[in-house]
């Protein structure tokens, strides 16, 4: 009687979300992973997991057992790790998560110097700006943008980032440059969907920060989008300098307001599900992130009109 592989059958089903996700991953055909499923919850003699069409439910006592055999596997985990992985080179597939900003502008041009230090490494790369749920869809690591509140996840900080406030020299032309926060009132703001909080700008004046709430005539759901839109001259935006920093560079946009504009960090974490050893290739992009970005390499400081 296998306990352990019943017990992995069990809990990589309900990370995954699925018999058919996790047979996949542990090279088993469904029925073959089901079995182990069906047998364990015989020997055990209690319903583990609610089978329906579209995904699995924990029972209450399934729940109780998926916590605690995430612990014993992955204490399993760490007692072969000692003793196989002192000299392993990374290699393997590696799941990553990022969202469409950094990802598009930091992170996937940096994958092929990633995978020339490591060549047994092969990477799935998820960009989407939708958090994932990383225990349940498989994610080896994720990169995440802005304060964490997953107690289930283990976290690295790369480095900070900054918000800048600027706009496309053709708009500024058109409708001048604001120069105290009050001007931003007869001006097109842009900003996220998803992000209502970042419509609202904090500023350093004499009596302490004060917060103007802007307004615009378009919103988009990307960061990416509003970035276009404020190049092409639609309206000013307030967005991190992993963003904007490149279209600052080529003259794109110009930041305004720097002078009040009050300094926000923002946290660029590096994260992986805790209760799990940290194999190797996914310590290894823990490393180069921090190494490739630590330092913020976009970061510019040009001097702001005033």
């Amino acid at each position: 009687m296998d306990r352990a592989a019943e017990m992995n059958a069990f809990v990589t089903a309900v990370e995954h979300g699925g018999f058919s996700a996790a047979a996949r991953e542990l090279g088993l055909s469904p029925s073959a992973l089901s079995k182990l499923v069906s047998r364990l919850e015989d020997r055990l003699d209690v319903r583990l997991l609610h089978r329906t069409t579209r995904r699995l439910q924990l029972t209450p006592e399934g729940d109780v057992f998926f916590r605690r055999a995430q612990r014993i596997l992955a204490a399993i985990d760490e007692a072969e790790a000692e003793v196989t992985e002192a000299n392993a080179s990374p290699r393997g597939l590696l799941r990553l998560h990022c969202g469409s900003a950094f990802g598009m502008h930091q992170l996937t041009p940096a994958i092929p110097r990633f995978l020339e230090r490591y060549p047994d490494i092969r990477v799935d790369m998820t960009i989407s700006d939708q958090p994932p749920a990383a225990m349940e869809e498989g994610i080896d690591l994720a990169v995440r943008i802005g304060p964490l509140d997953e107690s289930s996840m283990v976290a690295r900080r790369i480095c900070n980032l900054q918000r800048v406030i600027c706009a496309a020299p053709a708009y500024l032309k058109r409708h001048g440059t604001p120069r105290t926060p009050d001007d931003l009132q007869v001006h097109n703001c842009l900003w996220i969907t998803s992000l209502p909080a970042l419509r609202r700008w904090p500023f350093d004046t004499d009596e302490g920060i004060r917060v103007v709430n802007v307004g615009g005539n378009v919103v988009a759901n990307t960061a990416e989008t509003v970035l276009q839109l404020a190049v092409a001259g639609l309206g000013i935006i307030r967005l991190t300098d992993v963003i904007v920093g490149d279209a600052i560079r080529r003259g794109e946009l110009v930041p305004i307001l720097a002078d009040w504009h009050h300094a926000e960090p923002v946290p660029l974490f590096a994260t992986y599900p805790s209760g799990r050893h940290l194999s190797p290739k996914v310590r290894a992009m823990v490393d180069f992130l921090v190494e490739e970005f630590g330092s913020a390499p976009w970061r510019m400081r040009p001097d702001a009109p005033r």
